[in-house]
């Protein structure tokens, strides 16, 4: 994600990593004149980084939701979100918010997961224990939709072997990987169900994630005002 920023040319003033988790320095460091908004829905997550002083001189930490930014419209130049929109059952509510919250001739800039993410493990373990993820093909008709323009799609597919069995279900479980499917099932699958799955997977399985990349800007036209309100009244 931060070799990409390489090939766009863009000086933002104001930086929204949204889905950010922990507050992270890279942005920082890329543009160390920038206020920087951390935005997790997690306190937990943003409480992590406050705690390791991850938050000096020009940075915020916001907790809220991607659907519902507590922000105003065009108070960012640049929305930063390193993959957190898979977490989401509808990414088009949060990019309407995006385009929402971008100034003119901002820039969004994202990852996600596709939907050959973990396909080794929805053909063993059956189509409702694994989450479905959206085309890339999808989420560009999404931008557009939006009222962002401009939009850049592309994707890459990563392959990890492991050990056995639990050291790939252990993995996901240590990445916060739930199944949180409306669908799903709300009982224990008991180890019947678990001794299946390791012989499905087999010795030393393999899983993919299919990483989406995706970019659009907002529509540049000229400001109204010569001070930019960041955050929205509250009442």
């Amino acid at each position: 994600m931060l070799e990409r920023l390489d090939y766009v040319r863009i000086d933002p003033a104001r930086i929204l990593d949204a889905g950010s988790g922990p507050p992270r320095r890279e942005l920082r460091r890329r543009y160390p004149r920038a206020l920087t908004i951390a935005l997790d829905f997690a306190l937990p997550m943003l409480a992590r980084g406050l705690i390791a002083r991850l938050l000096p001189g020009r940075a915020r930490a916001v907790c809220a939701r991607l659907e519902h930014l507590p922000l105003a419209e065009g108070a960012v130049d640049l929305v930063w979100s390193n993959m957190a929109l898979h977490w989401l059952t509808e990414p088009m509510a949060a990019f309407r918010e995006f385009r929402r919250v971008l100034a003119p001739g901002g820039l969004v800039m994202f990852s996600t997961l596709g939907p050959d993410t973990l396909k080794e493990l929805r053909a063993t373990a059956g189509a409702p224990r694994v989450h479905a993820f959206v085309d890339m093909h999808d989420l560009g008709d999404m931008l557009l939709a939006a009222g962002l323009s401009a939009p850049v799609m592309d994707m890459e597919l990563l392959t990890f072997r492991y050990a056995d069995a639990d050291a790939l279900l252990a993995d996901l479980r240590a990445s916060g990987q739930a199944n949180a499917r409306v669908d799903r099932a709300r009982g224990l699958a008991g180890r019947g169900f678990a001794e299946r799955l390791r012989r499905a997977l087999g010795p030393q399985p393999s899983v993919s994630y299919e990483i989406v990349y995706g970019h659009a800007w907002q529509a540049s036209a000229p400001r109204d005002v010569k001070t930019v309100r960041i955050f929205k009244s509250i009442p």
